[in-house]
């Protein structure tokens, strides 16, 4: 297909985006209507994996898919948002590995999900979930990994009655215009997922999100593993170790970069070890640890046209966090590689940083005072809510950087290339997850 004729499947998503209703409230009511004009696929399901949580939700349903694909399962996964293609958000079950939805199948569904709504008002997110969970009922499979797109009691994804695990990752303040302004209401909105008499895996917390969640659960009837109470991990040795009361696991650290994807791993093991119905022996964790994958996550490039503008031998990452948590994390990966680098000369950290309007700027550059010696700041190819690179620039200062406002990316990559001089430097692309897809997708 020329990329001058878009797929059908964008055609029909491009419609649907008008159906969107001019207040947003956060209900399930239209989702059941449609879900009920579809003959409620929501009920006809394998055991599901429900995660919420504000960070790490990607990477440990990346986890836990590697996990049970490497131990003979069939796996199906919904995830958001999306990085290149829409595809993305919807992998089938293979015997393994499983795969994004094909296009056909795709605009299938979507058609549909479209005439079943019959003109409805409906959000892009309710009808393309509805859309992923008439595939999953269609396509047999051992397990369903559901990741929540935001909160957790009233998103589209909490129409499951009884999950097989509900899990929740860290929470930090992040969407606070829908979610709330503190992590006590955060929290609660996150742990709306919670059933009864479901097991709850609950991930490091700060003590205040903590609370909230126990006092949900405590009201729901949800019995809870809490990370450093029930379960834990930590490296030793080059090496994961996990224990719980099942006993403990010597593994190999998790593929995917970064302190915090210890504790990510924790949660993905915990959750694995209470699905009783999906028994894993220890060599299918391993596996899954050593091969997951989960893009834009402290990923390194190294290849593709942004190579052109750089000097030799530098680095390239990408990460698409963007709240003050997820800053704190990776910059900690990022002074974690650089403490580690064989380089016999120390290689300066640069930042390449577009944003949304809606986040926390300020409170994510932060983190990395004193570890980045500049930023060049870029609005985001195609979001109508990026941040101008003018005012990102200036929160990147009011946090302490040295930062410049570039035009493009191209002139952001070639600036980088003049502050780096004669060094080889490590240059992270960071702050949006729309700025990471924007980044593959030109890259390959």
């Amino acid at each position: 297909m020329s990329e001058e004729t878009p797929a059908r499947s964008d055609v029909i998503l491009e419609r649907l985006t008008k159906l969107h209703p001019k207040l947003i409230d956060l209900s399930l009511d239209r989702t059941w209507r449609l879900l009920a004009a579809l003959g409620h696929p929501e009920r006809n399901l394998p055991p599901v994996f429900h995660v919420a949580g504000t960070n790490g939700k990607g990477s440990v349903s990346a986890m836990i898919r590697a996990m049970l694909e490497a131990g003979g399962y069939a796996v199906h996964s919904y995830t958001s948002p999306h990085l290149v293609r829409f595809h993305e958000r919807i992998r089938l079950a293979g015997r393994p590995p499983s795969a994004f939805i094909e296009e056909d199948e795709l605009a299938a569904l979507l058609d549909e999900c479209e005439r079943a709504n019959a003109g409805e008002p409906i959000t892009f997110f309710e009808i393309t979930t509805a859309a992923a969970l008439l595939a999953f009922s269609r396509h047999p499979a051992d397990a369903l990994i559901l990741e929540v797109g935001m909160g957790g009691r009233l998103d589209t994804t909490n129409v499951i009655a009884k999950p097989a695990i509900s899990i929740i990752t860290p929470v930090d303040l992040d969407h606070q215009a829908f979610l709330g302004d503190t992590l006590t209401l955060i929290a609660s909105e996150k742990a709306g997922i919670l059933k009864p008499g479901v097991p709850g895996v609950i991930g490091p917390q700060h003590d205040e999100a903590r609370i909230a969640i126990e006092m949900a659960a405590e009201r729901t009837g949800a019995p809870l593993l809490i990370h450093g109470q029930d379960f834990s991990a930590h490296e030793e040795a080059g090496a994961l170790i996990y224990q719980d009361e099942q006993g403990l696991l010597d593994l190999p650290l998790p593929r995917l970069t970064g302190r915090h994807q210890i504790g990510n791993a924790s949660i993905a093991i915990c959750a694995l070890r209470q699905a009783a119905m999906l028994p894993l022996e220890r060599d299918a964790i391993a596996r899954g640890l050593a091969h997951a994958e989960w893009p834009a996550r402290m990923q390194r490039l190294t290849r593709g046209p942004l190579f052109r503008h750089l000097p030799e031998a530098c680095e390239v990452w990408l990460d698409g966090g963007h709240n003050p948590a997820a800053g704190r994390a990776v910059a900690e990966a990022m002074a974690d590689i650089a403490q580690h680098d064989p380089a016999a000369a120390p290689r300066p950290l640069l930042l390449l940083t577009g944003m949304l309007e809606t986040k926390d700027a300020t409170g994510y550059f932060a983190a990395f005072r004193g570890l980045a010696a500049h930023v060049e700041t870029v609005t985001i190819p195609g979001a109508d809510a990026s941040l101008p690179a003018g005012r990102l620039c200036e929160m990147a200062r009011d946090a302490g950087l040295s930062a410049n406002a570039s035009g493009s990316i191209d002139e952001a990559l070639d600036r980088l290339a003049v502050a780096a001089g004669r060094a080889a430097p490590r240059i992270l692309i960071c702050g949006s997850l729309y700025l990471a897809g924007h980044i593959l997708k030109e890259n390959g």
